[in-house]
């Protein structure tokens, strides 16, 4: 668990810590199998209470995503779908800019030409390489 940045006012903590383990998941920093850091430690990494962490696990082990081994720990389950949650976790993202959007009264194409300025500025290799293809 890389980046561990949560958002006062953005949504109960427990409920960024269980989108924080779902990322890691996604993107590979956490693989089926890993153990999670113990509640205590995520806690104290967080400054949050470490009732909300194991609040936040019991979420993940409600969903699938984790089980725990009493007095060992909080494993991700090995069976557990990474491409479907990325799929899943695209899709939410997709859905909130879209509702933005629609918010502001722009059209399909203002939010698509915004969407690869925005590629354009954070990704320049990506671009490069799209140039150099095309």
């Amino acid at each position: 668990m890389d980046e561990l940045k949560l958002h006062r006012g953005k949504g109960p903590i427990y409920v960024q810590i269980v989108n924080l383990v779902l990322r890691d998941l996604a993107r590979g920093a956490l693989l089926p199998g890993d153990q999670l850091p113990s509640a205590r430690e995520l806690a104290l990494r967080l400054n949050v209470n470490p009732n909300t962490v194991i609040h936040a696990y019991s979420e993940l082990e409600r969903r699938g995503i984790t089980y725990t081994k009493r007095g060992l720990g909080t494993y991700v389950r090995p069976e557990v779908p990474i491409r479907k949650l990325r799929e899943a976790i695209l899709r939410q993202a997709a859905e909130d800019f879209w509702g933005e959007v629609q918010a502001l009264g722009l059209t399909l194409a203002e939010a698509v030409r915004a969407l690869e300025e925005v590629a354009h500025d954070c990704v320049p290799e990506e671009r490069d390489q799209t140039l150099r293809e095309g």
